[in-house]
């Protein structure tokens, strides 16, 4: 029980330095604030013989504690435009347009419409974290022990099936406020008249907000499985004698 527990931990200590390293320099400081993580989910004593109810508690906490790091990274300005990562596209037929008008100098309407729902994404990265938060809280110990008979990102991948559809039904409305305080719904209005009403086959306003909306999640959960997989394969990234213990190094 007690190097499964452990491992449980390891797992949640995984994913939440993934969330920590989206919004923290490496190093040192990284270290100091996962090592403030795992003792809150051990315990003061350090003590590794853990209940079932130990190892939720501690999964929980460390993963509500990062959970606002990857949001308050995003939210920041330019936590997507300034991110080649992460930049979310014009979607579909106006992202090509875009494209072919860029060489010629005259993309600057549709440069200004992403410009704004990239700005509308960082808006609604807030939102989305205390979104995840309350996922988080669900989080039972048979849902950490899934995490860790996974793979590289399995606690990414395990968050994301467990949170998408509540979040895009959640986030949909804070996200169209965004969008509007952007400018961005009403650029996207102007850009299909001017660029051809055919480009788009659905409200303007809804296909925007449905595509830059995927664009926002996928941002916030790439950061998550890429640093959960440096984390599993580099020694580096263990920065703990419990993630050392389960991952090796």
């Amino acid at each position: 029980m007690r190097l499964r527990a452990g491992a449980c931990i390891a797992a949640a200590i995984a994913l939440s330095g993934a969330l920590l390293a989206a919004s923290a320099p490496a190093g040192p400081a990284v270290a100091q604030d996962l090592g403030k993580i795992i003792t809150g989910a051990l315990g003061k004593g350090g003590s590794s013989t853990l209940s079932k109810t130990d190892v939720a508690s501690g999964l929980k906490e460390a993963l509500t504690k990062a959970g606002g790091f990857a949001s308050g990274k995003l939210s920041l300005k330019d936590g997507f435009w300034g991110d080649t990562a992460v930049r979310i596209p014009l979607p579909g037929a106006l992202g090509n347009v875009q494209k072919q008008l860029k060489p010629l100098g005259l993309a600057g309407p549709l440069d200004d419409l992403q410009l704004r729902v990239n700005r509308a994404a960082e808006a609604g990265m807030p939102q989305a974290g205390k979104l995840v938060g309350d996922a988080v809280r669900a989080i039972t110990f048979e849902d950490a022990m899934a995490i860790l008979r996974g793979g590289d990102t399995a606690a990414t991948d395990y968050l994301r099936a467990k949170t998408e559809t509540g979040l895009r039904a959640s986030f949909q409305p804070h996200f169209s406020q965004a969008l509007a305080g952007s400018g961005a719904l009403g650029a996207v209005d102007s850009a299909v008249k001017r660029y051809g009403a055919g480009l788009v086959k659905t409200d303007p306003k809804t296909w925007l907000t449905d595509a830059a909306m995927t664009g926002a999640l996928n941002g916030l959960f790439y950061y998550v499985a890429r640093e959960e997989q440096a984390i599993r394969r580099d020694p580096v990234k263990r920065t703990s004698d419990i993630l050392r213990k389960v991952f090796g190094g």
